[in-house]
């Protein structure tokens, strides 16, 4: 059994649980989190875009990319998949870098998918495992901007399986 890292004191708080509910199947919004043309029209929030560099959906594959903000500012982020498990598990470890490509803050992003005949429910759970102090401006938004995403997601999806 593998021990998982603390959080650690400083990023209290910065723990989440979101969950929702689409109108999809589950191989869909699977695909959607895989594919990377795919996630590049939902990923970030509302207004982003994204320039996709890397994104290897495999136990150890990378994640690079750069979320575009509609004012012109440029949030490079990487890091890896810890697991991978279609069609219901995605665990990967995120990093919003700094100009220098050192990351600001990493989280443990774990995504579930339910299968609810013809339905998904997706649960995503994301803790911090390591921040630096000017990390906190950036997490105080990581709600608003995950629900953002997964509107995006839920848009998506179910304009695919129209």
């Amino acid at each position: 059994m593998t021990k998982s890292p603390k959080t650690p004191p400083e990023a209290a708080g910065f723990e989440m649980t979101m969950t929702r509910t689409f109108a999809a199947p589950r191989e869909l919004v699977f695909r959607a989190w895989t594919d990377p043309a795919l996630l590049a029209k939902w990923w970030g929030p509302t207004g982003f875009s994204v320039t996709m560099k890397r994104w290897i959906p495999r136990q150890g594959g990378t994640i690079l990319l750069d979320m575009n903000a509609p004012y012109g500012a440029v949030y490079p982020m990487g890091g890896k998949f810890v697991e991978v498990k279609p069609p219901e598990k995605i665990v990967f470890e995120s990093a919003a870098l700094d100009p220098q490509g050192k990351a600001i803050f990493e989280i443990l992003n774990s995504v579930a998918l339910a299968d609810l005949g013809g339905k998904t429910r997706l649960t995503l759970h994301a803790r911090v495992l390591r921040m630096r102090p000017e990390a906190r401006q950036f997490l105080k938004g990581q709600k608003a901007g995950w629900s953002q995403s997964l509107d995006r997601l839920e848009a998506l999806v179910i304009a695919m399986s129209s």
